[in-house]
């Protein structure tokens, strides 16, 4: 670590943010703690408000995390997605980690008004409700509340719900071809955080999706992402200003 933190016109905490960023990306590998607060101090000289101060701004940038009670350790890289109409199994295979799955709850209800409507279902009729959830390499990255008609897999409590229900759909003939998707952000209450190992209020990417095959609708999903841990990546081209948004647009899967 650089000792000299000097005076001059930039300020004290933007140099500290510097180094310490300099450090987590050189020297510590992810999840390791850095230095505590007297530790920095006393290395470079500085008072603890420029110390929070560095960190502080290292926090919002994603590259640190703070954890009540532990300390403050260098954040895992994100993950990067493009828009596009895969699984989530499929998705992080296709970055080289190995998808893994835990079943939550697997319930055939009668699904609220808004889920009935987007899957066409009766007044009356049940879905299974379907919550698990995701992780790569053994880290939870998501937690998915999912709704999938009866009528069309009624035997969804009978197969292995631990890898990519694209997959599960496809053996009853219905692959998945067409998806109308919606992103928006939150802050994970204390009991998603639980679920995701994760700090209360880390930020989440939500994905709601519905999906159809052959113009069926047979999945309507809200997936939970951490957003400490993954992004999206879009491609946007100028014929997309063609007209102007409403708020009830929703982007297509690419």
């Amino acid at each position: 670590m650089s000792l000299l933190i000097t005076d001059g016109p930039r300020p004290k905490h933007v140099q500290l943010r510097d180094a310490l960023a300099e450090l987590a990306a050189s020297e510590l590998a992810p999840d390791t703690a850095i230095p505590s607060e007297r530790e920095l101090m006393e290395t470079y000289g500085v008072s603890r408000a420029t110390v929070r101060k560095a960190i502080d701004a290292l926090v919002v940038d994603g590259l640190l995390q703070r954890i009540h009670g532990k300390g403050t350790f260098v954040s895992r890289p994100r993950l990067e997605s493009r828009l596009h109409l895969a699984s989530f199994s499929q998705d992080m295979r296709r970055r080289g980690l190995t998808p893994s799955t835990r079943l939550l709850a697997l319930e055939a209800e009668r699904p609220p008004g808004e889920v009935t409507a987007a899957l066409g279902l009766r007044a009356r009729e049940q879905a299974w409700r379907v919550d698990r959830v995701r992780l790569a390499d053994g880290q939870p990255i998501a937690v998915e509340y999912g709704w999938y008609p009866m009528r069309l897999f009624p035997d969804l409590d009978t197969v292995d719900l631990s890898g990519s229900l694209y997959t599960v759909m496809a053996d009853h003939g219905r692959h998945v071809d067409a998806a109308e998707q919606t992103l928006w952000g939150e802050a994970a209450d204390r009991t998603m955080a639980r679920l995701l190992s994760a700090p209360e209020h880390t930020p989440l990417l939500v994905f709601r999706r519905v999906a159809s095959s052959g113009g069926t609708p047979v999945e309507h999903v809200v997936s939970r992402y951490r957003g400490d841990r993954y992004q999206v990546h879009m491609s946007l081209a100028a014929g997309d200003l063609g007209r102007a948004p409403s708020t009830t647009d929703e982007g297509k899967v690419q």
